[in-house]
């Protein structure tokens, strides 16, 4: 843990998010430097950047969540057409008030793209099924399933950024490439041949085992084991997809015959596709050293992963 100068300056582009945080630094900047209210101006300033790095997330979830509670039956406008729609209403505004930038968006759409690729396999095979409503769809497959995955990469680059993120020992890129292309082949291939999960699961952990993830919240910098960041994010996803199924986005087998919470085995297909996720947020970001006389912030190559 090192000090940070909360007036350095912000990772963030120009826009409305650096004037939310300029003005959050001169709130929070008279806070006392030491003692049990500093340590509790930095929760706080943890909590508030992880839910403007979740707004994508938030909102879409929160529009699936009002369909399920409020959205009425027989319209002319099909439920999951509506949902279609709102989630490309979220990705307009989230441009056009320059909330996400144009070079995020790019691996934003690339998460759809992954995401919905998979789906179409998925839901043929029936890992789970969608409503049969609506005309915005291919084959059996909402559009609005592909922005969840999109939801995702919006976390995940907005965090990078939000809380400057460094890395050291960081795996070499090409390694981690590999390794997700395997894990994304996996999600196809274990239908018919060996499920390799667990193997990869290992793979991951000697790879990415030593990596330490280095985040900046307010006056502090913090740090901790990359595989633990994996982890806690896919528990927050594995929270979220139980929201989701209950409000009926999508059910799976074991939800057939009514509502019951997600199985817990389902926080390894999430870990897993963490991983396919943080590379494609390396192609937008790639991962830095952190900031210092001895350990100057340089984009990842050999000497800064280690």
């Amino acid at each position: 843990m090192s000090g940070s100068d909360p007036s350095a300056a912000s990772p963030l582009p120009l826009g409305p998010e650096r004037s939310i945080d300029s003005w959050l630094r001169r709130l929070l900047g008279r806070a006392p430097r030491r003692g049990p209210l500093a340590w509790l101006v930095e929760l706080l300033a943890f909590g508030l950047k992880q839910a403007w790095a979740c707004l994508f997330g938030a909102a879409l979830l929160a529009v699936i969540l009002a369909a399920r509670l409020w959205y009425p039956d027989g319209v002319w406008l099909a439920r999951n057409d509506a949902l279609t729609l709102a989630a490309v209403a979220i990705q307009i505004v989230m441009i056009a008030t320059r909330l996400e930038t144009w070079r995020e968006l790019r691996v934003i759409v690339l998460f759809h793209i992954v995401g919905t690729v998979m789906e179409l396999f998925k839901t043929d095979v029936g890992s789970w099924t969608y409503g049969a409503d609506g005309v915005l769809r291919i084959a059996g497959v909402p559009l609005f399933s592909g922005f969840m995955y999109a939801a995702v990469g919006s976390y995940l680059v907005r965090v990078y950024r939000l809380f400057d993120l460094r890395f050291t020992r960081y795996p070499r890129l090409w390694v981690t490439a590999v390794i997700a292309a395997a894990i994304y082949a996996n999600f196809f291939t274990h239908h018919w041949i060996w499920d390799l999960r667990w193997v990869l699961v290992a793979a991951v952990v000697v790879v990415w085992g030593r990596s330490m993830m280095h985040f900046r919240v307010f006056r502090r910098t913090l740090r901790m084991p990359v595989l633990l960041a994996f982890l806690l994010v896919a528990l927050f996803i594995w929270f979220a997809e139980n929201i989701a199924t209950w409000s009926n986005a999508w059910t799976y087998p074991s939800q057939a015959d009514g509502w019951e919470l997600v199985g817990i085995s389902k926080l390894v297909s999430w870990f897993l596709l963490m991983i396919i996720s943080v590379v494609l947020v390396t192609w937008v970001y790639p991962p830095r050293a952190p900031a210092g006389p001895a350990s100057p912030a340089v984009p990842a190559g050999p000497a800064a992963r280690g």
